[in-house]
């Protein structure tokens, strides 16, 4: 059962050790990261820094020429990546025996938001969410589009994995975050994330939903949540809070807004790529979820992409949806946490694995192998060797 690790540019350069350390565990393939999000992370073993901070989201290679003038456009990592950092290191991991897959993190930009706050989802009460660029936009889309050309076809990657390439929404892990005082459940969730941007808007009005009703009506089926009633939980706790009509036409729009994304970006890497580059997108197979892995319809994602990689850490049940649809070259990768501080086990990764592969995994990511203690690595290595 073929592994991936997923590693960023900065635990590799600069710590001669780290490529054959990482190929050392058992895996075949590194997921590296090629635009990526803000973060601050941990580099246990490398021999310069304990800790990185990536101020802002940005591409970890120098951009094209084909961002010249335009208002939307990647930014330079800060000293954290200098140069083509994901260069670098996808060269270091190739030559440790390793095939490199390019990690691509779409829609989800803090610092675009910041700058272009008109990018933004905007929810029923008017708030923005810096961190979440609305897919409905034109001008967001076509950035979307092409970066996710870009920043997947590096030199000497074999093939991509496309996070976030969907709606996101109130989820998100931001800094000194405070949003967990009241539950708002899977329903709470889906209202919180629902857009009403002007792109939205139009769209809402197209389907014959008024969007300042649609907006009144989400802030009143809010309201028993604010209160502190339980989640009804699922689907059906939306459409019990915001009826069943007006539920299911937000659903049509956001569905079929991601479809037509996905689509077109797919398509933008496939006309960039060489021929026999693997396309796969991080996904979760209820289209009304949101996130990293944002919801999909599982057939419809399966004949654009060559597979997905769905997050198994917890459970691997969410694989099933996608199992079902499965062609005989479809990947299936299951995505499992290996660090132990961040809720994975890498104690029981064998057994994880087997439990995935008998719901249709046919891969596995590994999350994460720079952030890992030894004793997860150890503990790693053990698991796929038992495989």
């Amino acid at each position: 059962m073929k592994a991936s690790a997923f590693v960023y540019p900065w635990d590799v350069n600069g710590d001669p050790a780290a490529p054959d350390r990482i190929a050392a565990l058992g895996v075949r393939q590194v997921t590296l990261a090629a635009a990526y999000h803000s973060t601050r992370a941990l580099t246990p073993r490398h021999p310069r820094h304990r800790v990185v901070t990536a101020e802002h989201a940005a591409v970890l290679y120098p951009a094209g020429s084909r961002w010249q003038g335009r208002a939307l456009r990647p930014y330079p990592a800060g000293d954290w990546a200098p140069g083509d950092a994901y260069g670098e290191a996808a060269a270091a991991l190739a030559r440790a025996g390793l095939e490199v897959h390019s990690w691509v993190v779409l829609a989800h930009n803090s610092r675009l938001g910041a700058e272009h706050p008109e990018t933004s989802v905007v929810n029923a009460y008017g708030d923005r969410y810096p961190w979440a660029p609305c897919i409905a936009q034109p001008a967001t889309r076509a950035y979307l589009v092409d970066l996710a050309a870009e920043a997947a076809v590096r030199p000497g990657a074999a093939g991509t994995e496309l996070e976030s390439l969907g709606w996101y929404g109130l989820q998100h892990l931001h800094a000194h975050d405070k949003t967990g005082g009241v539950g708002l459940g899977e329903a709470g969730q889906y209202l919180m994330s629902l857009c009403f941007c002007p792109a939205c808007r139009t769209g809402y009005d197209d389907l014959g939903l008024d969007a300042d009703e649609l907006a009144a009506a989400v802030r009143t089926a809010l309201e028993p949540v604010w209160q502190g009633l339980p989640d009804d939980g699922g689907w059906a706790g939306v459409e019990k809070l915001l009826g069943t009509e007006p539920a299911t036409a937000t659903r049509a729009w956001r569905d079929a807004t991601a479809r037509s994304l996905q689509e077109e970006a797919v398509a933008a890497v496939r006309a960039a790529a060489p021929e026999g580059f693997q396309v796969l997108l991080h996904a979760d197979p209820v289209s009304h979820h949101v996130g990293a892995n944002p919801g999909v319809d599982p057939a419809h994602v399966l004949a654009v992409a060559d597979g997905v990689v769905v997050p198994c850490t917890g459970g691997a049940a969410l694989l099933v949806p996608f199992a079902e649809q499965r062609r005989e070259e479809t990947v299936i990768a299951a995505n499992l946490t290996v660090v132990s501080g961040m809720g994975g086990s890498p104690g029981t990764l064998a057994a994880d694995a087997a439990r995935a592969r008998e719901l249709g995994a046919t891969e596995l990511r590994l999350y994460h192998a720079g952030l890992a203690s030894d004793a997860d690595l150890d503990a790693v290595r053990a698991g796929l060797g038992a495989l």
